[in-house]
């Protein structure tokens, strides 16, 4: 009894300092994700295409740099890396907060009463606001590694899977609570509540950079450091594997779909729906289902094949994005549980997703594990997500130009009237979403026969 309850406390400082400040961190980074294409709509007066695309290359590249950022980590130390980090990540989402009301005290810009800056469509003043979202790139990057990298090294492995398991727990809070906030501060601030927020979570990563400079004292000093030239190798090994490359593409295109809930979901819920609605508060069912559901369904799974498990999952996607479609073909002028349709639909939708993604997750991890050579499975691991990267740039890209086409910004029209004429078939967004989850769904299926046959064709 003893032993066992000493185990439990084994936990070093450094453990619970990094897990601390991932909580923070996570609720800096999903409270300004979640409204991020309407800050860059709204505030800076970007259209849908361009806003898509701005967010979705910032999204891209903080799940291709981590691997490389990881291995400068490495080298100058995880404490100093945190440090480095939060420091950038604070004066980035400072800068979300100050650049637009110092284009306005400059006399650059100005609000109306929308809250959205004129002056900014003549001019490149807006392009301003890339460098400082390459901060929170840059800080973030070295966050996603150095993390997960210092729960590894502080847990031994006896206790490495609570170790995890309780920074996964840590990632969710931090998620629900960051995108909890935004709601209250657009319902008392409006569309200034986009710019406020920024300040939030500049608290959120400045306190975390408290945290660590005080707190963190780390005992661990050796790890399993890559280099640049192993993590390129890595790279061109992967993207080499014929099998690799073809799962990747296809399970692309379910996080494609995935990545709506922050590249389509705010803007699209707001337009239909109306401003009291909470797409923050929706896309936060998503984490919640996948935490209560995915013990259940890993269970229910654990002696069927990783491919038939992601398969089921793949098939379940296009149920969810008919489920967001139908919202629209509803009567808007009434109620489904004190909702609007368009949300309530929005909602069920988003249940499906978190149940698919349960489905898929876990065993992509196991499958791509397996396909990478004996011994390099940590190394090759570092490009699993590259379907986030794929994902990020081509979902937010086509969410942009869906949107300019079936439900544009109200703001464009003169009429109420004219507006809703040029947004009657906006479900037709979720249709195309839908068909690609479909395609990449079946894609599954012939993947899985053919490597079937490639491999009964070696034994």
């Amino acid at each position: 009894m003893s032993s066992t309850t000493k185990e439990k406390v084994t936990f070093s400082k450094a453990f619970w300092v990094a897990n601390t400040v991932e909580l923070f961190e996570r609720a800096a980074y999903y409270g300004v994700f979640i409204v991020i294409t309407l800050y860059l709509s709204r505030i800076l007066g970007f259209d849908d295409i361009e806003s898509a695309a701005i967010a979705g290359i910032f999204s891209a590249c903080l799940y291709l740099l981590p691997t490389f950022a990881g291995a400068l980590a490495d080298k100058i130390g995880f404490r100093n890396s945190m440090l480095l980090a939060f420091a950038l990540l604070t004066c980035g989402y400072l800068g979300l907060a100050v650049y637009p009301t110092w284009l306005e005290a400059a006399g650059l810009a100005e609000y109306n009463e929308t809250t959205t800056f004129t002056g900014l469509l003549e001019s490149n003043l807006r392009y301003g606001i890339i460098p400082i979202m390459a901060l929170i790139i840059c800080g973030g990057s070295f966050i996603k590694s150095v993390i997960s990298g210092t729960v590894a090294k502080e847990t031994t492995p006896e206790t490495r899977a609570k170790g995890f398991s309780i920074f996964y727990a840590m990632v969710n809070i931090g998620a629900f609570s960051g995108k909890t906030i935004v709601k209250p501060l657009r319902e008392a601030l409006g569309n200034e509540g986009l710019i406020t927020l920024n300040y939030f979570s500049a608290t959120m990563t400045f306190l975390a950079l408290l945290a660590i400079w005080f707190f963190y004292k780390s005992a661990q000093h050796t790890g399993e450091g890559k280099t640049f030239g192993q993590i390129w190798n890595a790279l061109i090994k992967v993207c080499t594997n014929g099998r690799l490359v073809m799962l990747t593409l296809i399970i692309t295109g379910f996080w494609l779909v995935q990545q709506q809930l922050y590249a389509t979901m705010p803007k699209y819920v707001l337009r239909l729906a109306g401003e009291g609605a909470s797409p923050s508060w929706y896309a936060n069912v998503n984490p919640l289902v996948v935490v209560l559901t995915v013990s259940l369904v890993t269970q229910m799974m654990r002696n069927r094949s990783a491919l038939t498990s992601m398969t089921i999952g793949m098939f379940i996607m296009p149920i969810s994005a008919i489920c967001m479609a139908y919202g629209n073909m509803l009567d808007g002028s009434t109620t489904i549980l004190t909702m609007h349709p368009v949300a309530f639909m929005m909602v069920v939708g988003i249940v499906f997703q978190g149940l698919a993604e349960t489905f898929i997750s876990p065993r992509f991890l196991e499958y791509f594990s397996l396909q990478a050579p004996k011994g390099e499975e940590g190394l090759y691991l570092g490009f699993s997500h590259l379907h986030s990267f794929l994902s990020s740039i081509c979902g937010f890209g086509l969410s942009g130009f869906l949107l300019s086409k079936y439900c544009p910004d109200p703001a464009l029209f003169s009429t109420h009237e004219e507006w809703a004429a040029a947004s009657t078939n906006a479900h037709y967004i979720w249709y195309c979403f839908g068909a690609i989850a479909l395609v990449s769904a079946i894609a599954l299926i012939v993947y899985g026969q053919v490597v079937k046959r490639l491999d009964a064709k070696k034994q």
